[in-house]
C-alpha cells in the first residue's frame, strides 16, 4: 500500500523529472527513519523495500560528504535555483515521497514547518492541484484514554501555518477559572480507614503536600532526566508528543529524549512531551513505591495472581508511569483510561491542572466535544458548569479520583512520577468511562489493558470473601453490584451473542481460575444483593439496576429473546419452595417447609392525631404503634388490621433454619368533624411491613443442641 512505500527507507529512490542521471544522491529517508542519511553502497544494493522496523536498522550515523553537498543530485523539485539555496545536507536530510507521484522531496523545501514523523500520508503541491481531494493526513497520538484524536487542521497545513503550542494558555486567560477548594491532607491520613469513615473519601482530588507518612518511595531531589535514562536504558524506544499537534513523533529513544531535555529552551525546535514512559521492570522501579493507599486499593496488587505478574508476563503495568516535559508542554482535556484513579508525585519542577467534575452532565460534554471538529476549536470548559485549577510544587503528591476530566500544563521543565489504578469504591463511573471509550471509538492500545480479565479475576476473590462471611460497606457492595451487571452483560454476550461476540467474552475469561464464568457472575450478584439488604432468594423481587453495558449491542439481550428456563416451566410449586430462578448454573438453596398460618384481622378504636393537623405528621407515620391511643389532641379513629404470617424452615448443617415473616396491613379512618370545621373525612391507608426471625432448637438424640443461623 501507499502508506508503507511511502515510509520505508529507499536505497534507490525514484528520481524525478527534474534530477541528473549522472550522480546517486544519498538515500533519502522516510518519516519514520532516522534524519542521518545514509551513503549509498552499490557493491551492496539492498532490497528495493524494507518493513519500517528493518529500515531503523539500517539508519547508521554517517558524515556529511561534501562532494554530495552541493551536488546536481542533491536537489529535489522544489529546490529553488541560485546560491542561496545551496544549504548542508543538515538542513536537507530529511526527505518525503510524494504518495501519488512517487516523487522524493526534502523536507525543508516541500513541508512547512510540522515535523515530518508525524506526517502519515503526503502529497506534493502540483498533485494536490491535480485532484483537490488529496489530504494530508497524520500518524495517531501516542497515548490517550477515553476520546479520540482531534482532526488536524489540513487547511493550515497545506497553507504553510505551523500549529501554536500556546493556543490554550492564551485561551485561559479570558476564560473563569476558580481556584480549588479541594483538601491538603496529612500523608500518615491517607489510608483505608479515611475511606471508611468519610463518604466524600475518593470523589475529590487530594493534595498531599509533604510526602512524609504516605508510604511511598521516590528518588532523591537530586534525580534527573539523565539518570532515568542510565537507569532504564538509552536505546529503550519512548514515545514523544509534539506539543502543537497533540500527536505522537516516532524513533525516539531515551538517549535522544535526554539530548533534547538538556538543551537550552531557546534552541529546542520544537515543545515537547513525555507521558507514557512506564518503567515496570527497569532499575528505575525499584527505587519508586506508589503510597501506601494506591497499594491497597489497587485491583492489580490485590486480585491478579502474584504468579502471573512475573518478568515476560502479559498483565496490565500501568502503575509506575515517568513523566517529562519541558516548559509550556500542554497535555489537552482527557480522562484516563478505563476511569483509573491517579497518584501524581512532582519530583522537579511543576505542574497545572484544569479539572472538570465528572458529573452526568459534564461527561456527556466530554462525549460530543471528544473526537470531534469541536475539540480543535472549542475549549472544553466552555461547555461544562466550572473548571477548577490546581498548581502542584516539587514534593507535592495529588491523586486523582475516578472519571475526572483533566488538562495539564507545564510551566518551567519538570520530572513526575506517577501511575494509574482501578479500585472497588467508584466502579460505577469507571465502567462509564470504557462505555465512552467504546462510543468514541478509542483503539484498544489506548485503554486500560487486560480490563474484563481483570474484572473476572475481582469477580472471584470478592464471591470467595461474602461466602467466607466477610463484610464490606454499602459503597464496596454499591460498587460490586455495577460490576456484576458488566459481567452478567458479558455473559449474554458469550450465551446469546454472535460468534465474533461469544469469541470475544471467552477470551476475557481467566480461564486459570475461572472454569464456569456465568455461573460465577450471577452467584456474586445475587450474594451482593442479599449481602446489601435489597433482595432475597427470590430473584423476580430484584429492585431496578443501571443500564447494562453491553458488548457492543445497545440492547442487555442483544435483541434476542429470553427462552424459558426448565424451573419457570415448572409452575408455581416450585416458585414458593424455591422462588423464581432466573439465570442459568445457579440454583439458591430450597425451603424444606414452607406454611402460610391463618389470617388475624381485627379492629379497634384509637385516639390519634389527624394527617392534615400537625406539620410534619409524616414522619410519624411509621412509629405509630398501639400506643397513639390517648394522645394528646387527638380524634378517635377506626383502625382495621389484618395480620399475615409465612413460616419457611430447611435443615443446615447441625440444626435447622426457620425464617417467620410476618406482615400487618392497616387502614386507619377517622371520625367525621362537625360540621363548623368543614374537615372532611381523611382516609390514611398504611402498610408497616416487619420481617422477624426466631431460632428454634433442634434436639439431638444425645441432648439438647442449638443450631441457629440469621437470615437477613
Amino acid at each position: 500500500m501507499a502508506r508503507s512505500k511511502r515510509r520505508t527507507t529507499r536505497l534507490n529512490p525514484q528520481k524525478s523529472r527534474e534530477r541528473s542521471p549522472q550522480l546517486e544522491p544519498l538515500s533519502p529517508l522516510s518519516a519514520r527513519s532516522s534524519l542521518t542519511p545514509v551513503p549509498v553502497l552499490d557493491e551492496q544494493p539492498g532490497p528495493p523495500e524494507q518493513a519500517p522496523e528493518e529500515a531503523q536498522e539500517l539508519v547508521q550515523e554517517a558524515p556529511v560528504q561534501p562532494a554530495l553537498v552541493a551536488s546536481e543530485e542533491d536537489t529535489c523539485p522544489a529546490c529553488k535555483d541560485g546560491p542561496a539555496d545551496q544549504q548542508s545536507t543538515v538542513s536537507k536530510e530529511s526527505w518525503i515521497r510524494c504518495d501519488a507521484c512517487k516523487s522524493w522531496y526534502h523536507w525543508a523545501c516541500a513541508g512547512n514547518g510540522a515535523d515530518v514523523d508525524t506526517i502519515d500520508k503526503w502529497y506534493c503541491k502540483s498533485c494536490v492541484l491535480e485532484k483537490p481531494s488529496r489530504t494530508i493526513t497524520f500518524k495517531p497520538p501516542a497515548r490517550k484514554s477515553a476520546r479520540k484524536r482531534a482532526q488536524p487542521d489540513y487547511v493550515n497545513l497545506n497553507a504553510g501555518v505551523e500549529a501554536d503550542p500556546s493556543r490554550w494558555l492564551r485561551v485561559i486567560q479570558s476564560k473563569p477559572i476558580k481556584d480549588d477548594e479541594f483538601r491538603r491532607m496529612n500523608g500518615s491520613d491517607v489510608g483505608l480507614e479515611w475511606l471508611e469513615i468519610d463518604e466524600n473519601a475518593m470523589k475529590e482530588p487530594i493534595v498531599i503536600e509533604n510526602p512524609e507518612g504516605l508510604g511511598m518511595k521516590m528518588p532523591d531531589t537530586n534525580f534527573t532526566v539523565s539518570d532515568v535514562a542510565d537507569m532504564v536504558g538509552h536505546e529503550t524506544p519512548v514515545e514523544v508528543i509534539d506539543v502543537a499537534t497533540q500527536s505522537n513523533t516516532p524513533g525516539w529513544t531515551l538517549g535522544k529524549w535526554t539530548e533534547y531535555y538538556n538543551k537550552e529552551p531557546s534552541t529546542r525546535d520544537k515543545v515537547r512531551n513525555v507521558i507514557s514512559l512506564e518503567i515496570s521492570g527497569t532499575l528505575l522501579a525499584d527505587r519508586v513505591l506508589p503510597p501506601r493507599l494506591v497499594r491497597e486499593l489497587d485491583w492489580v496488587d490485590r486480585f491478579w495472581p502474584s504468579t502471573r505478574r512475573g518478568k515476560g508476563q502479559a498483565y496490565p503495568k500501568v502503575q509506575l508511569y515517568c513523566l517529562m516535559g519541558v516548559a509550556s508542554a500542554w497535555t489537552d482535556w482527557h480522562v484516563d483510561f478505563a476511569g483509573s484513579s491517579v497518584y501524581y508525585h512532582i519530583l522537579r519542577g511543576s505542574k497545572v491542572f484544569y479539572f472538570i467534575r465528572p458529573t452526568p452532565a459534564n461527561l456527556a460534554a466530554y462525549e460530543r466535544w471528544s473526537g470531534t471538529e469541536l475539540q480543535s476549536s472549542i475549549w472544553l470548559g466552555d461547555m461544562v458548569d466550572e473548571v477548577v485549577k490546581v498548581t502542584l510544587y516539587p514534593g507535592n503528591t495529588m491523586i486523582i479520583p475516578t472519571g475526572w476530566i483533566h488538562a495539564v500544563h507545564t510551566p518551567v521543565d519538570s520530572l513526575v512520577f506517577g501511575g494509574n489504578f482501578l479500585h472497588s469504591y467508584n466502579v460505577a463511573t469507571q465502567l462509564k468511562v470504557v462505555e465512552i471509550e467504546k462510543t468514541t471509538r478509542v483503539p484498544k492500545k489506548f485503554r486500560f489493558p487486560y480490563f474484563t480479565k481483570l474484572c473476572w479475576y475481582v469477580a472471584d476473590k470478592y464471591l470467595r470473601d461474602i461466602k467466607a462471611k466477610e463484610e464490606f460497606s454499602p459503597r464496596v457492595l454499591e460498587s460490586l453490584e455495577a460490576l456484576c451487571s458488566y459481567l452478567v452483560s458479558e455473559v449474554r454476550a458469550m450465551e446469546r451473542g454472535s460468534e465474533a461476540a461469544k469469541r470475544d467474552a471467552k477470551e476475557h475469561v481467566p480461564t486459570d481460575r475461572i472454569k464456569d464464568a456465568p455461573a460465577l457472575a450471577r452467584e456474586l450478584r445475587w450474594r451482593v444483593r442479599l449481602a446489601a439488604g435489597t433482595t432475597s432468594d427470590d430473584e423476580g423481587n430484584e429492585r431496578p439496576l443501571k443500564k447494562a453495558l453491553t458488548n457492543g449491542s445497545a440492547s442487555v439481550n442483544g435483541g434476542v429473546k429470553r427462552k424459558r428456563s426448565p424451573m419457570e416451566m415448572q409452575g408455581p410449586e416450585t416458585e414458593t419452595s424455591l422462588g423464581r430462578v432466573q439465570f442459568r448454573n445457579f440454583q439458591p438453596k430450597g425451603w424444606d417447609v414452607v406454611e402460610d398460618l391463618p389470617k388475624e384481622e381485627e379492629t379497634t378504636t384509637v385516639q390519634a392525631v389527624y394527617p392534615e393537623e400537625v406539620v410534619g405528621l409524616q414522619q410519624r407515620w411509621v412509629k405509630w404503634d398501639d400506643g397513639t391511643s390517648g394522645e394528646d389532641g387527638g380524634r378517635q379513629a377506626l383502625v382495621e388490621r389484618k395480620r399475615e404470617i409465612t413460616v419457611r424452615a430447611r435443615k443446615i448443617d447441625g440444626g435447622l433454619e426457620r425464617q417467620r415473616i410476618e406482615r400487618v396491613f392497616e387502614r386507619w379512618e377517622w371520625s367525621r368533624v362537625s360540621d363548623e370545621e368543614s374537615v372532611e373525612k381523611g382516609d390514611v391507608e398504611m402498610k408497616l411491613e416487619d420481617d422477624k426471625e426466631e431460632e428454634v432448637t433442634k434436639k439431638s438424640q444425645d441432648g439438647a443442641t442449638d443450631g441457629m443461623e440469621l437470615v437477613g
